[in-house]
């Protein structure tokens, strides 16, 4: 059966104007131009340095690019792109206000009157991402049931997950996950992420940790390996989080506080041999 529910921590950032595609593309990691009805695609927002400020989904009803980003990123993010207009013809709103998003799994959703519905670009079994004019129809499961599924699935879920100018995007998984085109012309922060996939530099990630014993940790507590530094614990629910790891902290029981954490690397990311 479907499930579908709103996603009350989310918003909607519209891009409108001529220049909307050409625009974001030289801004964000992922190619605004493959952006078709029924098609999303999944980008990121970079430092000068190459660092996470912040990621969203890029959806359109043909006229318009919506973003279906972190609420409360969403002034920030009419605020910082606004700064590179220039003399491009587009318009940014936040009108997280007026608009609701929502996510669909375990099946496809049917059509609601007024909503954008796309697949997820991540991966398939992430299911749908949906944006909706007003309250979203036909919501039949809570966010902690979506929460559960992508932390199973090991996605990442914005500030939850990511540090604002720390976090680089193939540590979070961003390559596998299609979040980069490598092909499309200059982005704001290319040169580290493409500096990081060529010279094999990644040396932490985030991974999906389950609780083998005690409590779930806090966001950012210090996860150990025997007395070496692993890394940090970033969301989670009930017996299962995100964690950023070093990579040699992969393999084998870690402990974070009073609790003992397993990492489970899911099938879709790659590491090194």
């Amino acid at each position: 059966m479907t499930q579908i529910t709103q996603l009350l921590d989310r918003g909607v950032v519209t891009v409108e104007g001529p220049d909307r595609v050409s625009f974001l593309q030289g801004l964000v990691s992922n190619d605004v131009a493959d952006v078709a009805p029924r098609r999303a695609v999944w980008a990121a927002l970079l430092s000068p340095q190459g660092k996470w400020l912040a990621d969203f989904f890029i959806l359109t009803d043909g006229e318009r690019l919506l973003l279906d980003c972190e609420r409360g990123q969403a002034g920030m993010l009419v605020t910082r792109l606004s700064r590179f207009r220039l003399r491009a013809q587009v318009a940014l709103r936040d009108m997280s206000d007026s608009h609701a998003v929502g996510a669909a799994w375990n099946g496809v959703p049917e059509a609601i009157p007024g909503a954008l519905i796309a697949p997820d670009p991540r991966l398939p079994d992430a299911g749908w991402r949906i944006v909706a004019r007003g309250e979203l129809a036909g919501v039949a499961a809570d966010a902690a049931a979506w929460d559960r599924h992508r932390l199973a699935l090991g996605l990442p879920d914005g500030s939850r997950d990511l540090e604002p100018e720390k976090t680089v995007l193939l540590e979070a998984g961003f390559d596998e996950l299609h979040g980069v085109s490598w092909s499309k012309g200059c982005y704001m922060g290319q040169e580290l992420t493409a500096r990081t996939k060529y010279r094999g530099l990644v040396k932490r990630r985030l991974v999906p940790v389950v609780v083998a014993r005690g409590p779930l940790p806090p966001t950012g507590a210090p996860i150990v390996s025997g007395a070496t530094e692993a890394g940090t614990m970033r969301s989670g629910r009930g017996d299962i989080g995100l964690a950023s790891l070093r990579i040699e902290a992969l393999a084998g029981t870690l402990r974070c506080g009073d609790t003992d954490l397993v990492p489970r690397i899911p099938g879709w990311m790659t590491l090194p041999a």
